[in-house]
């Protein structure tokens, strides 16, 4: 299609949910407007994720445009989309400085790190440590390195900060019209959507000798359509330009392909995952096959 219309019309729909949590919800009842914003801001999460790989119309721009007001509120569009392009290098995938989105870090690297972040690295290697202290952990190490490219005047960096404040305007004030402090919105919804955004990506990526050995498959979910199907992430990122409503037809399909394709890395659902390492580490903190050894001289 010219254009993708199950996407436009679930886009509108997370926007309208929004505003009916903010406008109607939360004068009686506060505790369910949060959690359906919170629920929100996660779907509005895939939906960039969604647009940035060039859905759901063949104009960048107005993709750009229908998830603009930011209802997440931290990450810019731009930036999002030139890291997660990046990421999609499948040669390079899980490399702690190729790979934008890798977890793990260089053993000459973790080793100098102090004890008490050496610490909560491994609590983060956890499913839950993931959901409570990842979105912090990897929110102040953003903001960190974004700090660093507006400094520098990185092409591109300050314009997609500008861009992004103004996708944050409609959304500070509807908070404020609604009388939602901005900080409870924060601290639950912006945190909340994060928490479960990161079930998704936790265990998305390993260290496997071949690329798409590396690439996880989740095989169903309650959670597919708030992660657009990604669950299905060796799909997605051998069939990029495929929209989410087809990932789980061509999953169908070709089933055993892709489950010889990427060397068996399955779980059959997300409870299986959280069963399994949501007290107990999935993997190394140090990446266990680069940079070993501290940097040559």
């Amino acid at each position: 299609m010219r254009v993708e219309w199950p996407t436009v019309a679930l886009t509108v729909i997370t926007y309208g949910l929004w505003i009916v949590a903010g406008a109607a919800l939360w004068p009686a009842y506060p505790v369910l407007a949060l959690l359906l914003m919170t629920i929100c801001a996660a779907m509005h999460s895939s939906l960039v994720h969604e647009n940035l790989h060039g859905h759901p119309t063949r104009s960048r721009l107005l993709n750009e445009a229908l998830v603009g007001v930011n209802l997440g509120l931290i990450w810019p569009y731009r930036r999002y989309r030139e890291t997660h392009l990046k990421h999609h290098n499948d040669a390079r995938l899980t490399d702690p400085f190729e790979d934008p989105e890798s977890y793990y870090k260089a053993a000459w690297h973790y080793r100098r790190m102090p004890a008490w972040l050496r610490g909560l690295l491994h609590v983060n290697n956890t499913l839950l440590g993931r959901m409570v202290l990842g979105p912090w952990l990897g929110g102040v190490a953003f903001l960190r390195a974004e700090a660093r490219a507006i400094a520098a005047d990185g092409p591109g960096v300050r314009l997609a900060w500008v861009l992004n404040l103004l996708g944050c305007l409609p959304v500070i004030v509807a908070l404020v019209w609604w009388g939602i402090p901005v900080w409870l919105y924060v601290l639950v919804v912006v945190w909340g959507s994060l928490a479960l955004i990161s079930i998704r990506t936790f265990a998305e990526h390993r260290w496997h000798e071949t690329p798409d050995g590396r690439t996880l498959i989740v095989e169903r979910s309650p959670l597919s359509l708030l992660f657009l199907n990604n669950n299905l992430h060796v799909v997605h990122h051998k069939r990029p330009g495929a929209p989410w409503y087809r990932l789980a037809a061509l999953y169908r399909e070709h089933r055993d392909e892709w489950l010889a394709l990427n060397q068996g890395y399955v779980y059959r659902n997300y409870w299986a995952l959280f069963r399994a390492h949501a007290v107990h580490r999935k993997e190394p903190v140090e990446h266990p096959a680069l940079y070993r050894q501290g940097p040559q001289p």
